[in-house]
C-alpha cells in the first residue's frame, strides 16, 4: 500500500476529531501572545475534543510561552498545538517487533468483548505476514463459542493456523498447545486471544495469571507483550480500561482501533501523556490493512487540522 493512501485514510479517520478541535478552537484570534481567558478557552477547547486533561494543560502551558510574532490566529495557534500533540505522540509511537530468540515471539491480546478485538489480531497477523513472518493463532476465549468461531473464520481467510479448544476449556491448555506447536513448527509469532471479561476482575487475573505461568514454564521470556486493544470510540472509558487491565494483566502495549468511526481520536494523545505505553498500531477502517504502525508528526498534524 502506497503512503499516500494510507494518509487518505488517516485524514479521512481522524476528520470528525479534527473538526470537533476546529470547531471548539474557532474564533480565538490575538496578537503575540495569547491571554489567561484565551488559554482557558484553548483548555477547555483541547479537553472536550477527548484529549484529556493532562495533555490540555501541557500543550496550554506550551501555548503560554509562545510568541506569535505574527499574530495568534486560528492557524498559528493550530500549528503549535500540533507541534505539542507531536512531541506527546513520538516517544510512544513504537511497532510491533517480532524480535523474540528463541521463536515464537508470545503476544498475548487482551480488551473487553467488542473493542474490535478479534478482528485486530487477524489485521497484526496480516501485518506479520507482510514483514514475511510465519504467524500462528490461539484461540484463547475459551467462554465464549463465537470468539472461537470467529478467530478461526480469520484463520482460515489469512491463510494461518489456529490452535483452539473446546468452549469452557483451560485457556491455559490452549496456550500451552499452541506453544508447543509453533515451536515445533518454526512460528516467528504466536497470537493469544484472551478472554474479554471485566464483569470479575479477580477471576481474569487469575485466568491470565495461569496463562503466564504456563508460558514461563515453556519460556520463561513469555509473554514477550501483552497487547491491550482499545476501541476510540469510548472515550474516555478506554482510559479507564488501561488503569484496569494495567493493573489486571500488566500491559505493555496498546493497539487504537475504530478511529474512523469517532470524534474522539483525541484519546489517542490522553493515553500518551496519561500512561506513556507504546501505542504499536492505530486502526482507521474494516479492511485487512487498515491496522498501521503511524507516523506520531502527521497524526499529530491530522488531529490540530493542519494536515
Amino acid at each position: 500500500m502506497s503512503a499516500e493512501t494510507w494518509t487518505d485514510r488517516l485524514l479521512g479517520g481522524l476528520r470528525k476529531t479534527s473538526e470537533r478541535l476546529t470547531e471548539n478552537l474557532s474564533g480565538i484570534v490575538s496578537k503575540t501572545r495569547l491571554d489567561e481567558a484565551q488559554l482557558d478557552d484553548i483548555e477547555d477547547a483541547l479537553i472536550l475534543s477527548d484529549l484529556g486533561p493532562r495533555a490540555a494543560r501541557r500543550i496550554r502551558d506550551r501555548l503560554s510561552d509562545e510568541r506569535f510574532e505574527r499574530g495568534a490566529d486560528e492557524a498559528a495557534i493550530r500549528e503549535a498545538v500540533a507541534q505539542e500533540i507531536a512531541a506527546i505522540l513520538r516517544p510512544v509511537a513504537r511497532p510491533l517487533e517480532v524480535v523474540a530468540f528463541p521463536r515464537p515471539q508470545v503476544v498475548l491480546v487482551i480488551g473487553v468483548n467488542g473493542s474490535g478485538k478479534t478482528t485486530t489480531i487477524a489485521k497484526l497477523a496480516h501485518l506479520f505476514q507482510e514483514q514475511d513472518y510465519g504467524v500462528m493463532l490461539a484461540a484463547g476465549d475459551t467462554f465464549r463459542a463465537a470468539a472461537i468461531g470467529q478467530l478461526a473464520v480469520w484463520a482460515e481467510r489469512i491463510g494461518v493456523p489456529i490452535i483452539k479448544g473446546p468452549e469452557g476449556g483451560d485457556p491455559s491448555a490452549v496456550v500451552f498447545d499452541a506453544v508447543r506447536a509453533a515451536t515445533e513448527q518454526g512460528i516467528d509469532a504466536l497470537i493469544v486471544d484472551t478472554a474479554g471479561r471485566l464483569q470479575n476482575k479477580r477471576e481474569l487475573m487469575d485466568e491470565l495469571a495461569k496463562i503466564r505461568r504456563v508460558l514461563g514454564r515453556l519460556n520463561p521470556e513469555a509473554p514477550h507483550d501483552v497487547v491491550l486493544v482499545l476501541d476510540a470510540t469510548n472515550g474516555q472509558n478506554a482510559l479507564q480500561q488501561i488503569e484496569i487491565f494495567k493493573e489486571v494483566a500488566g500491559v505493555t502495549g496498546l493497539i487504537m482501533t475504530k478511529l474512523d468511526g469517532t470524534a474522539r481520536g483525541g484519546v489517542l494523545v490522553a493515553a500518551a501523556e496519561q500512561y506513556g505505553l507504546p501505542i504499536h498500531a492505530i486502526g482507521v477502517g474494516e479492511k485487512m490493512d487498515d491496522l498501521r504502525p503511524f507516523d506520531p508528526d502527521l497524526v499529530a498534524r491530522v488531529i490540530a487540522g493542519v494536515a
